[in-house]
């Protein structure tokens, strides 16, 4: 009965294996990729990367749509007002999905608009300091910042980034006293770092690893509990005594709230494919991402554990900025 009333609903000609086909055969048609930055950096590298690779196990071809501005907060708005069919995926990051729901007040939430898809890898940040002082390590770090309150300062890609945060997580477990800089993105805040203007920075490992290479600044410990393959020399800072410290600049695949159970499954799968790839590990490599397949759901526990983690820092130190 239940059948031949199915069949009755369905439109003429249909039968219920084309129903069947009609219900799994995706994807059928284009996949809108957003990557929430402007074209250029290493997170469109990245996003454009895994789209060559997703498109190709998929079957279809996957488009990306670069749309910065306001911190990512654009991106992800246009992200989660999307049809949650599996035709719109966003490249979600520790900014749009960690620390920007810590310190903001956004017009979306992190969790609730966004169905969790996959993790594609993280890099760690590195704690650097300017290559003429006379520092080799955290240690010697912590005794001359000590032996100069107040006149040492830090570096950051702006308030309320990662670069700020872990600075600040830092000073938290080290009772260290620096003040803080911010800037308008991490190349001038680099560019200050190499000149003395600041004397310490907490960037990305991809973005440190040419000016650390040609001398420019000195890396002292990575964030993270292992050291980096790129900087074998350079310790943990948790080798360095410090427990915990393991901010990472994480990429990952999220779509809009409630997407279809199979579909979040058929993405996740492929892009365990994709990540499974020994040629795509050494590209990437050039962005010092570390692969970190994930399930769904372990994905989406790991961005509620980072969001809670900053969210807690950022109400220890008074950092709430304007959205």
């Amino acid at each position: 009965m239940k059948r031949r009333s199915l069949l009755l609903a369905a439109p003429l000609g249909w039968s219920l294996s084309n129903m069947s086909l009609a219900q799994t055969a995706y994807p059928s048609k284009t996949i809108r990729y957003i990557v929430p930055v402007s074209a250029g950096g290493g997170s469109d590298m990245v996003g454009r990367t895994v789209c060559e690779r997703l498109g190709r196990v998929l079957g279809q071809t996957i488009v990306v749509d670069n749309i910065g501005g306001g911190g990512g907060v654009i991106a992800s708005q246009t992200t989660a007002r999307a049809a949650a069919d599996g035709y719109t995926l966003m490249q979600g990051y520790v900014a749009t999905h960690g620390t920007a729901p810590a310190t903001r007040k956004l017009p979306y939430d992190a969790i609730k608009d966004f169905t969790p898809i996959g993790m594609i890898g993280s890099t760690p940040n590195v704690l650097c300091v300017n290559a003429a002082m006379p520092i080799q390590d955290v240690k010697s770090f912590l005794d001359f910042v000590r032996k100069n309150p107040g006149k040492v300062s830090y570096g950051s890609a702006g308030a309320g980034s990662l670069t700020h945060l872990t600075a600040e997580l830092f000073k938290l477990q080290t009772g260290a006293f620096m003040v803080h800089i911010p800037y308008r993105g991490i190349a001038p805040a680099t560019t200050d770092l190499i000149a003395g203007q600041t004397q310490a920075m907490f960037p990305g490992l991809a973005a440190a690893l040419p000016h650390i290479r040609g001398g420019r600044i000195r890396a002292l410990a990575v964030t993270g509990t292992h050291r980096h393959s790129q900087l074998k020399d350079v310790p943990t800072l948790e080798e360095a005594g410090l427990k915990g410290l393991d901010a990472q600049q994480w990429y990952g695949i999220v779509g809009p709230a409630n997407m279809p159970t199979p579909i979040v499954k058929q993405i996740n799968e492929s892009l365990g494919k994709v990540l499974s790839q020994p040629d795509f590990k050494e590209k990437l490599s050039a962005e010092a991402v570390d692969l970190l397949p994930m399930t769904p759901e372990a994905f989406g526990a790991y961005m509620k554990a980072d969001i809670a983690r900053w969210t807690a820092l950022a109400k220890e130190r008074g950092i709430m900025l304007d959205s």
